[in-house]
């Protein structure tokens, strides 16, 4: 149980650190209950003081998730407060950009590209500057390494269910999905997935992130359990759904929350059966 106070005092604390000393907290929760109403004063006080204050997930964690919320919804304002929050929460510029890689994969091109332009932007706002230095390329890949990459993620995302060889396992995914199998095992998993840029928990838990706020309990089915695998405990599964209930509305938070409660169902049982 908490009190108001107490909850706007949470809320101040978690403004003062995703600002990082730019700004005033205090007065920035004053400002937006005045400019807000009823609606600034729940951003204060329920989802900083309340939902952001939870100790389920850490506050780098819900930068993460929140970045890949946003910037799967396109929402262009709040991305390029919460890029510039999650650096100061620890996030790296280097996994945001990860982020921005892996919306590409589950929430399309456009809205990455469009993500990838705002995340400029809030770098460029950080480093006071008009222009952040070009960018390096992704490291080439032949067929073979590409296909190298995506049995190792398999590996660690469905535990050794796919074996070892990468031409089965990519003619069961071409088998069963065609085109999209093909680009799914050379690109997805042996390109995205793949790189260093982000660990492959932190990579499962925005790829849960994305999923949820698109409404695909289907593919949280499948990733969730991979999140496991890769060190994502069943309590921050569910935390991602708790968050969500801001970023994408109770609906969604209600079916990823049902999906993550079956897929843990599903492992329990399998588990009681071995």
């Amino acid at each position: 149980m908490s009190t108001q106070a107490e909850r706007r005092a949470r809320g101040i604390d978690v403004l003062r650190t995703l600002g990082g000393g730019r700004y005033d907290a205090a007065r920035a929760a004053d400002t937006m209950v005045r400019q807000h109403g009823a609606l600034g004063s729940f951003a204060v006080d329920h989802v900083l003081g309340n939902l952001w204050s939870r100790p389920e997930l850490s506050r780098r964690d819900r930068s993460l998730i929140v970045v890949a919320f946003l910037a799967t919804q396109g929402a262009r304002d709040e991305l390029l407060s919460h890029v510039r929050g999650a650096l100061q929460h620890g996030v790296l510029r280097s996994e945001v950009e990860e982020v921005v890689l892996q919306v590409a994969g589950y929430a399309g091109f456009p809205m990455a590209m469009q993500a990838s332009r705002i995340v400029q932007d809030a770098f460029n706002a950080e480093d006071k500057v008009d222009r952040q230095p070009d960018r390096a390329e992704a490291r080439p890949k032949d067929d073979p390494a590409r296909w190298t990459d995506a049995m190792d993620v398999l590996d660690t995302l469905f535990a050794g269910r796919f074996g070892n060889d990468p031409e089965p396992a990519r003619s069961t995914l071409i088998e069963s999905l065609g085109g999209v199998g093909e680009l799914a095992f050379d690109f997805a998993f042996g390109e995205v997935w793949s790189r260093d840029g982000m660990s492959r928990r932190d990579r499962s838990l925005v790829t849960v992130a994305i999923i949820a706020i698109l409404a695909r309990p289907e593919e949280l089915a499948i990733h969730i359990p991979g999140a496991l695998n890769h060190g994502v405990t069943r309590t921050e599964v569910e935390e991602v759904m708790v968050q969500l209930t801001v970023y994408g509305g109770f609906p969604r938070a209600v079916e990823g929350m049902r999906a993550a409660r079956a897929a843990f169902a599903r492992l329990d049982q399998k588990t009681d059966r071995a």
